[in-house]
């Protein structure tokens, strides 16, 4: 049977259909939000996987072209590998679900949200975010939802919710918040260096539409909601924490004194080492997987007791303390600019790079074809955590931090017009204990001022976490590695001295209110105002003058009837003077003209050749030109690329000429002046009077 339920919320209404489509599923929705359309289904296996200490939930959200009623490129015609909008969507999805399943359910759970249709106006996101939920809600597998999901933009000083594609260009806010009637548990945001009041104006706000949602899919529950199925858990025995607790308490008294991660991590695998052979000695029943977990429930328990007694961290700081921060600046003499940030024993090393138009991003999107001319990359190589793996390329975790390092740039970044540059940031993470993210954003921004990128603020962030039993809470500024595994929150906040740029919050339980969220914003601010300190300390602007190894870019404005001119028959001209200079020349359709090139010399000449091209030829003038041909009756000579006129043999010499070729051969470079223009428009040229 199918059961159809619907809503408006923002602009448009939001419909939800199940009992159509893919009912093989455990749970399918179809959501459609203006004219996109996303179908999402929700799967379980049967059984729990074994030998694993984690809940194997997979996200895929994708994006067919024929949902914008187009055909891929490339050879194969078909969709290829999942782009980065489709793996950050599939983040976006994972995370807010993911702390609502039953603890120890490990069968395997797999989301896919498929575009069917994109009106190229609404995004696809929140529909696919709401169906998930949903999906999982009317299924039988076990999920503590349903979850409610809304974006919200900042047109001026109104609050968009939902806001189109045109919208969210004019927005100075980016915001997603998803969360429980009464309890938020994801974040993510970028923002126009707004007021943390506003930040939080618009949190509040959401709260209303989450419930909206949530109601929606509530009643679609009630019309076909399956019983959920009561799940094998996969739980850690309390008698086998009980041995494993008394046989490690006194270790990690002393484990969590040591000083360096490294020494913990290696004190701890020798401490599991000797409690694994001890106890399955004794009974050959049990495992190494489920001794381990028991350990790490045990160092759970203790580390986030230590914090909440002791008022104090593992590592002797208190709550609001960041660890030692140390910055570098031009370290690398053949790049275009680089940064080193050190917090801890979190380090990242960001190079820039400065590049032309051409090496803009293309990105074909339902929305149809876009351009970047900002990219940051994040790697996270093994060595950064002291192990060994093969490295394949970004996984999706370095392309999420990527693009969180990214937004909170991107805010600061100077306009095309203000620097016609493409601009390329690498942070390669050379050792990390929490939050390799946020070092991203610090480094990234000491690497662009050394690259003399005029951005319009330095911008710092700050990693906050969060220890939470009942009503006592921990809040935790520049949190290490060991507390973020064992504590409840992740809440990254970037921004300049003027306001916030990006935030991100995941959790690891059901969601916090408005109240503790106002909280941690408020104790990251110094945290982000101190490391800022520090960033103006090593570099307080950006660079006057770019590196001696990266492109000069000018621009100059022709007339657009000149175009043609400039560029010839064929691309003649313009080829040919790429080809004398060495330059790259790029020219758009309203006459800009971008001339780049690392080599001064090479960027003036070609510079000089396209304003004579496209610049109407001045009787009177001298110019420096080539003998093209010659004649009995003189000899035509090029002026500048495509512009040819005739020194008549009685202008080749104040002396007597009777042959031309007794004075100027073919490929000769002569000084001629300009001296008349007949009325076809020829040019009567003069070496006699240029000389004179």
């Amino acid at each position: 049977m199918i059961h159809k339920v619907e809503r408006k919320i923002g602009r448009e209404t939001i419909i939800i259909e199940t009992g159509k489509m893919a009912k093989q599923a455990n749970g399918a929705v179809c959501v459609q939000y203006g004219g996109t359309v996303v179908l999402v289904t929700a799967v379980s296996s049967g059984e729990i996987r074994e030998g694993i200490d984690f809940f194997p939930l997979t996200v895929e959200y994708q994006e067919k072209t024929y949902a914008a009623g187009r055909i891929p490129g490339g050879y194969f015609k078909r969709e290829g590998r999942p782009t980065e909008k489709e793996i950050l969507t599939s983040r976006l999805i994972d995370r807010p679900i993911r702390p609502l399943f039953p603890k120890g359910f490990v069968n395997e759970v797999q989301i896919v949200a498929t575009v069917l249709s994109s009106d190229g106006q609404n995004d696809s996101d929140m529909p696919a975010m709401i169906g998930a939920s949903c999906a999982l809600a009317i299924s039988d597998i076990p999920f503590m939802g349903p979850i409610g999901a809304v974006k919200i933009g900042l047109v001026g000083d109104k609050f968009v919710i939902n806001p189109t594609f045109k919208e969210l260009e004019e927005s100075s806010l980016n915001l997603v918040s998803v969360g429980l009637k009464d309890r938020i548990i994801m974040l993510e945001a970028g923002a126009s260096q707004i007021s943390e009041e506003k930040m939080l104006e618009a949190i509040e706000l959401s709260q209303e539409y989450i419930r909206a949602s949530i109601e929606l899919q509530e009643e679609l529950h009630k019309k076909c909601g399956k019983e959920k199925i009561k799940p094998e858990l996969k739980l850690v025995p309390e008698e086998l924490q009980e041995k494993v607790r008394k046989l490690s308490l006194d270790d990690f008294k002393k484990i969590h004194s040591l000083p360096a991660k490294e020494q913990r991590e290696d004190a701890f695998n020798i401490l599991a080492k000797q409690i694994v052979a001890k106890l399955t000695q004794e009974d050959g029943s049990l495992s190494e997987v489920d001794i381990k977990a028991a350990l790490s429930e045990v160092e759970k328990a203790e580390v986030r007791k230590f914090i909440l007694d002791k008022k104090v961290r593992i590592d002797a700081r208190k709550y609001e303390d960041i660890r030692p921060i140390t910055c570098e600046v031009g370290l690398l003499p053949r790049t275009h600019g680089s940064g080193l940030f050190t917090r801890g024993q979190t380090q990242s090393l960001c190079i820039t790079t400065l590049g032309t138009s051409q090496d803009e991003q293309r990105l074909d999107t339902l929305e149809g074809e876009k351009f970047k001319n900002f990219m940051l990359h994040y790697n996270f190589p093994p060595f950064s955590v002291g192990e060994t793996k093969p490295m394949r390329g970004p996984g999706r975790r370095e392309i999420g931090h990527g693009a969180l390092a990214e937004r909170a740039l991107k805010a600061v970044m100077p306009s095309t017009e203000e620097f016609p540059y493409t601009v390329r940031v690498v942070s390669e993470i050379l050792e990390s204990n929490g939050s390799s993210s946020m070092a991203s954003v610090c480094a990234a921004t000491l690497s662009l001022m050394d690259a003399g990128v005029p951005i319009k603020k330095p911008v710092s962030g700050i990693a906050m976490g969060l220890v939470k039993e009942g009503k006592d809470a921990a809040i935790l500024t520049d949190i290490a590695g060991l507390e973020d595994h064992y504590g409840d929150l992740d809440f990254k906040v970037t921004g300049t001295d003027s306001g916030i740029t990006a935030l991100q919050m995941d959790l690891k339980i059901n969601g916090i209110d408005m109240d503790l969220i106002k909280r941690i914003i408020k104790q990251a601010n110094p945290a982000r105002l101190f490391i800022l300190k520090k960033i103006i300390e090593t570099i307080n602007a950006p660079r006057k003058e770019l590196s001696g190894y990266a492109p000069r870019i000018t621009t100059l404005m022709i007339d657009k009837e000149k175009i043609g001119v400039l560029i010839g028959p064929g691309g003649k001209i313009i080829k040919r003077i790429i080809q004398d200079t060495g330059a790259t020349i790029e020219v758009d359709d309203e006459g800009k003209v971008s001339v780049a090139s690392d080599n001064e010399e090479a960027s003036r000449k070609a510079i000089d050749m396209i304003k004579g091209i496209t610049s109407e030829p001045e009787v009177g003038t001298i110019y420096d030109a080539t003998v093209k041909k010659i004649m009995n009756f003189g000899a035509f000579c090029e002026i500048l690329p495509g512009k040819e006129g005739l020194v008549h043999v009685s202008e080749l010499s104040d002396k007597f000429v009777k042959n031309a070729e007794d004075v100027v051969k073919i490929g000769d470079k002569v000084k001629v002046k300009l001296i008349k223009i007949d009325e076809m428009g020829r040019l009567n040229l003069s070496i006699k009077q240029a000389l004179s």
